[in-house]
């Protein structure tokens, strides 16, 4: 799979949200709970993604009065939701390599299935198993980037890193993808560890 390819299965999940600047509870729930509930589908199945957004904007609402009003809730809300995410990590993964065996993007209905090509199914499939084997911290920051679109400052705010820390993972874990979907543009790659389920 060339990086083109890989880059068109991880384009971002929408292009109707906008940066939402504080106003009110009800304003940020209308702008990306449908964005955070697309983005949350493709990394868990439906219902979970469903509580998943839920439990989110329960804890963000509950939490409204330490937002920060000069500063954006989009990050703030995505790291909320990360952090209700990693207790389901395992699944994620377990749903990640489901999909390159079968090809069935669970965020797709039957119809669009049925019209996807083939050769497209087959680099989606290859891109879902290399994204399953990666540590699961380094997959929040590469699909935040992708699917969710946030920036590398916003990443850095939504899980509480530093902006290099962001950028040097984001890297790395690009030229990972990128050798292991093209083998002929190898890349030199600091290696560490195996993948785990904990965070590093």
């Amino acid at each position: 799979m060339s990086p083109e390819q890989a880059a068109s299965w991880l384009e971002p999940l929408g292009h109707e949200r906008e940066t939402v600047a504080v106003a009110s509870f009800d304003e940020v729930f209308a702008a990306e709970f449908r964005p955070l509930y697309r983005y949350l589908g493709r990394r868990v199945s439906a219902a979970v993604a469903e509580d998943l957004a839920e439990a989110a904007f329960a804890t963000a609402f509950a939490n409204w009065e330490r937002l920060d009003p000069s500063r954006p809730a989009r990050p703030w809300l995505y790291g909320i939701a990360a952090n209700l995410l990693r207790h389901y990590w395992r699944d994620e993964r377990r749903m990640l390599r489901a999909y390159a065996r079968t090809g069935v993007d669970p965020l797709l209905g039957e119809e669009d299935e049925a019209i996807a090509h083939l050769d497209a199914d087959a680099h989606r499939r290859a891109l879902a198993a290399a994204l399953a084997e990666l540590r699961p911290r380094d997959r929040e920051i590469l699909l935040l980037h992708a699917w969710a679109e946030l920036s590398d400052s916003e990443i850095a705010a939504a899980l509480s890193l530093p902006v290099g820390t962001v950028k040097s993972r984001l890297h790395r874990t690009c030229e990972r993808l990128r050798n292991r979907l093209d083998p002929d543009g190898q890349v030199a790659v600091k290696t560490s560890s195996s993948p785990s389920e904990e965070p590093r």
